[in-house]
């Protein structure tokens, strides 16, 4: 009986960690301007993220800040709510602290975003530290 307890314990905590990780990012506003739209931390391999966009989901342009550690950022794809998707060679290290190059979205004016997929990985540091990545998303109240 114990025994099936733990386990069960164990399968839920297990079920919510898996959960939190996939948790999308909502946004609340309409301002113009540049807004936080998800954060990740990332690891020494080739790996590849992917943020959910709910909301207040219309942007114009998206930009990648780093800290903690310079990555090799690769590449991104943008999936839209209309169903079509834009992807992104970037092939880019970012320096710690620093910014990606601003990448515009296609089409000249806001967009709603459905998801946000990117592949990067940490460079090896004398510290050992994993990069912190945080993705901002520019709105412009121009809507096509």
């Amino acid at each position: 009986m114990k025994k099936s307890l733990l386990i069960l314990l164990l399968a839920v905590v297990g079920s919510f960690g898996i959960a939190s990780a996939q948790t999308p990012s909502v946004m609340i506003t309409d301002e113009a301007g540049w807004h936080k739209i998800g954060e990740r931390t990332v690891d020494f391999n080739k790996d590849r993220d992917e943020i959910s966009v709910l909301g207040s989901d219309r942007f114009a342009s998206l930009k990648f800040k780093v800290t903690e550690a310079t990555i090799d950022l690769v590449s991104l794809e943008v999936m839209f709510e209309s169903g079509d998707n834009q992807n992104v060679m970037i092939s880019q290290s970012v320096k710690s602290p620093g910014e990606s190059r601003v990448i515009d979205l296609k089409g000249g004016a806001e967009r709603s975003i459905k998801k946000i997929v990117f592949v990067y990985k940490t460079l090896p540091n004398s510290k050992d530290e994993k990069a912190s990545v945080e993705i901002w998303g520019l709105k412009t109240n121009k809507v096509k």
